[in-house]
């Protein structure tokens, strides 16, 4: 069976609910999200997808989230995994040079004046932005703990970004695509317009893919899989409450998202591809923050979306597609010290 895994932009809050996500993934299937045919991550999503490429198991993230140390646990260079981030990167460092100036890109901006058709409505206004002031640096050294150079051994990691000249989504990784180290990548596919700095990868800059798209699903249609299994922060199951004023904006990114993303799902199916998407409920959004980029209810996030996703996985359609993943190292899939009385019931994947 040839899977994908996708795993949409979303910022910190979205980011938190991946974390909580793939757990329940992991622990509801049974499979390894690790070893997935292809990961594909934007933005959050290629933080995640990075990490989990390069050998760190969804339940480990949970725990490491919420304060939680094991004895002779280390990163990449030896050193303690507990003197790690665990907020995943997020530190807003201010990085004032060069001066921010608008536009940041001149050239993206005045693309977009002249054929507009072309660019999505992010990209247009990205364009116009200035040039980000928050370092990224905190980003690329969360991964480089489990990564420290080149790229990971993961045959199929692709962390898309965008070229802040043209606007076009490059996924870094791929063949054909320009090559660099996966944390220059990592940061340049988080690096938001306008807040991030832009990373500078073989004489070009680029910045957050999902400028392009929240989920770039799509980029898959052509590789043959059985199933893709993506995970989408942005859109959402359920409706936002659009009476009120501060939930508007929220309610028309949303929209957009769920429309992108359904869009690029339909290019798969007819490709004879099946697709389970997992988004945000009406209960994940009553816990995340309005603000994406909000540091705070981290792990309020990560505990409900475990429960959502678990939840959305037990539907009978998405059951039927998800029966035939193989199982995961059992250390990779749920904690090793977690008894089996507390492991949740699996979905019917394979005998005993």
């Amino acid at each position: 069976m040839r899977v994908g895994l996708v795993l949409g932009a979303g910022g910190v809050q979205g980011g938190a609910w991946l974390t909580g996500g793939l757990d329940a993934l992991a622990q509801e299937t049974g499979w390894d999200p690790s070893e997935a045919d292809y990961v594909v991550g934007t933005s959050a999503g290629a933080m995640l997808g990075a990490l989990l490429a390069c050998g760190v198991p969804p339940w480990f993230m949970v725990a490491h989230s919420r304060g939680e140390t094991f004895e002779g646990v280390v990163d990449a260079a030896g050193r303690p995994a507990a003197e790690a981030d665990r907020s995943g990167g997020v530190r807003f460092e201010p990085d004032l040079w060069p001066p921010p100036i608008l536009p940041g890109s001149w050239r993206l901006a005045l693309a977009t004046l002249t054929r507009p058709r072309r660019y999505t409505p992010a990209a247009a206004f990205s364009g116009w932005l200035p040039r980000g002031f928050v370092s990224n640096e905190p980003l690329r050294e969360q991964v480089r703990r489990v990564c420290p150079s080149g790229w990971s051994a993961h045959p199929n990691l692709w962390v898309v970004a965008c070229d802040y000249a043209t606007g076009r989504r490059v996924p870094f990784g791929r063949d054909g695509c320009p090559t660099g180290n996966l944390a220059d990548a990592v940061a340049a596919s988080c690096s938001i317009p306008g807040f991030y700095k832009p990373v500078e990868i073989g004489g070009c800059l680029y910045v957050d893919g999902g400028m392009y798209s929240t989920s770039n699903l799509d980029l898959l249609r052509d590789e043959s899989l059985d199933l893709v299994v993506c995970l989408n922060p942005t859109s959402s199951l359920h409706p936002i409450r659009a009476l009120d004023p501060r939930e508007w904006s929220s309610l028309l990114f949303r929209q957009a998202s769920g429309r992108r993303l359904g869009s690029e799902a339909r290019k798969l199916r007819t490709r004879g591809t099946e697709v389970v998407l997992v988004q945000p409920t009406g209960e994940d959004l009553a816990t995340m923050s309005r603000n994406l980029m909000s540091t705070r209810n981290r792990n309020r996030v990560i505990e409900v979306a475990r429960s959502t996703v678990a939840m959305q996985l037990r539907d009978p359609a998405h059951r039927e597609l998800l029966a035939e993943l193989p199982a995961g190292h059992p250390e990779k899939v749920r904690r090793p010290d977690d008894p089996p009385s507390q492991w949740p019931e699996l979905i019917e994947l394979q005998p005993g």
